[in-house]
Order: structure tokens, then sequence, then C-alpha cells
């Protein structure tokens, strides 16, 4: 297993050096200049070439590259062109929110569709299975933002039972911890924040769930038909087990790895792929931060949320594999 584990970890140097290569490529090919942005469309050419001057703008792409990538390789992520801030530090202020909407959308999507999933395998072929394989079908076709788009109209402007947006009440503060909202207030023993931040999640997250919701429901459907069907499920039946410990003891029990396959890949998506539901709902994680710095044209600041994604993204699938061997003893060596 150690054995693995280096293996693994040294296959993220070149990974994250070309991920790194390809968004500092393509960050280049947005249109605009960023000096021009910040000192807007009055400023004279004279002072748009000083800015470029200072932030190595004018520099040929192969220096900015090398320059960058040697940055990275100490943690230096660069400094954001728009706040004058540390790249790190603005990353570091917003991924927890992202973690944390990341984490509720995945707990959602585990807690309904494994059990939608198992239920629609055990009922094969009943009302159950259609509804089930019916709604999951549904679930990934559905687009998040208009999802988010319907969800918000009915749920906060009709019915007014949900936020709108945000993580919490104006009214309120939470000191920063670890960033965690949730965690924050239990810390804090203040209820009515802990109540608050739960309030302002409950939406986004469940938005978010779609997708993993459905997609988790389909392969525990598929992974649990595979193993009903094996000689070890009959044995069991045939030695008179209940129902209950042959589906959730013995089936289950070998259908996990696949489970956790999609549940892993999934919570690598969410981590890297809740830019449309940060943005609908200005949740303030990384996935808004990266969109406002596509329209500030801040390269350093969006070069660095992308690699943060990636490397997020990377480090899950590697916990996912590690997680293998704890459930399946013939990995083991």
């Amino acid at each position: 297993m150690f054995a693995t584990l280096l293996r693994r970890l040294a296959l993220l140097v070149p990974i994250l050096f070309g991920v790194t290569f390809v968004v500092f490529a393509a960050v280049r090919m947005v249109p605009g200049d960023p000096a021009q942005v910040m000192l807007g469309e009055r400023a004279t050419p004279e002072t748009v070439a000083k800015l470029r001057q200072e932030l190595g703008l004018n520099r040929p792409p192969a220096l900015q590259f090398f320059s960058y990538a040697a940055g990275v390789t100490h943690g230096d992520l660069g400094r954001s062109i728009t706040t004058g801030e540390t790249v790190t530090h603005e990353i570091a202020r917003r991924f927890p929110a992202t973690v944390e909407l990341s984490l509720a959308a995945m707990a959602i999507a585990l807690a309904v569709g494994v059990p939608v999933g198992i239920l629609a395998a055990t009922r094969r072929g009943s009302w159950l299975d259609v509804l089930g394989t019916t709604g999951a079908l549904v679930g990934v076709s559905m687009p998040i933002f208009w999802l988010g788009l319907v969800l918000m109209l009915v749920f906060s402007a009709f019915w007014r039972v949900t936020p709108l947006s945000g993580r919490l009440d104006l009214a309120l503060d939470v000191p920063m911890v670890t960033g965690f909202y949730l965690i924050d207030s239990l810390i804090q023993g203040d209820l009515r924040a802990f109540g608050s931040a739960l309030h302002h999640l409950i939406l986004p997250a469940f938005t978010l769930a779609t997708v993993p919701m459905a997609v988790l429901a389909r392969m525990t459907r598929a992974a649990m038909l595979e193993v009903l069907g094996a000689d070890y499920v009959r044995v069991a039946r045939a030695k008179g087990l209940a129902e209950q410990v042959v589906v959730w003891r013995h089936a289950l029990g070998n259908a996990w790895i696949p489970i956790v396959t999609v549940a892993g890949l999934q919570l690598g998506t969410l981590l890297s792929g809740a830019v449309m539901t940060e943005t609908l709902f200005a949740w303030p994680g990384i996935g808004s931060l990266a969109v406002n710095a596509v329209f500030a044209r801040d390269f350093p600041l969006l070069q660095g949320c992308v690699i943060v994604f990636a490397a997020s993204f990377v480090l899950i699938n590697l916990a996912t594999d590690l997680l293998y061997t704890q459930l399946d003893p013939r990995l083991r060596g």
C-alpha cells in the first residue's frame, strides 16, 4: 500500500505540470489585456505599457511560464492583479466554502442515490424500479443552471422557505477558525449562526447534488443487480438468512467498489465543477472566484483556481484508490 501511495504521488508531478502548462496557455488566449482592464479604457498607452512591465506581461510567454512554474513548485501561485493579494491567500479564504458545499452535496447524493439504487435493484421490474431509473435519467439530463433557477424561484421567491443567496444572514458573524461555517458556529456555540448556515446551505447543496445523486443511483442499481445474481448470495438465501441481511451485508458489502469509484469521481467533479452553482447562489467559493477572475482578466488568480481544482481532483482519485484496499482484501499486497 505504501509503495502504491508513493507511485501515485510521483505521478502527481507530471500531471500538475501538464495542467499548469495547459491552463497557462489557455488563459493567454482569453481576449483582453489585464493592464487595460485594470486601468480602464481612458488610460494612455504609456501608462498601460508601464503596468504591463510591472506585472511582467511584456516578457516572452515562455519566460513567463517557466517563471510561474518555478513559483508553483514552491507553493507560490503569484499575486492577484485585481486585489494585489497573493493568490494562495485568496484561494485559502474561499476554498472552505467550496469544500463545505461539495461535501454537503455528496452527503445528500449518497443518502438518496444509494438507497434508491438498492431499492430499484431489489424490486427489479416493479413500479419502484421504473420510478427510480426514470428519476435518475431525469437527474442526469437536467441542466444545473436551469434546476437552480427553478428551485430559487419556487423555494426562495414564492414560498420563501430558503434564503436566496449567500452563506449566512447579514446580521450574523462567525469568527473564522476552519472556514467551515457549520463547524465554526458549533465551535463558538452559536446555534443561531449554525441554523442560518445550514439554512443557506440546503438549496445550493441539493442543486449541486442532483447529478451525482442520479449517477450513484444508476451505478448502485447496476452493481447490486450483478451481485444479487452471484452464487454466494443464493447460498446465503438458501441458508435461510433474512432478506435484509442478504441485501445489506452480503450483496452491498461486495458492491461497494464500483459505488466508491463513482462517488470519488463525483466528489472530485463537485469540487472542480461547482462554478455554476456558486455563481447562481452567490456562494463565495473558488468557483465564483474563478468566474470573477475571468471577467477581470486576472491571469494569476484564474490559473491558481484551475490548478487547485486539478490537484483536488487528482488527490481525491488517489484517496479513492487507497480506499479500494480497505474494501477489497484481494487488492492488498
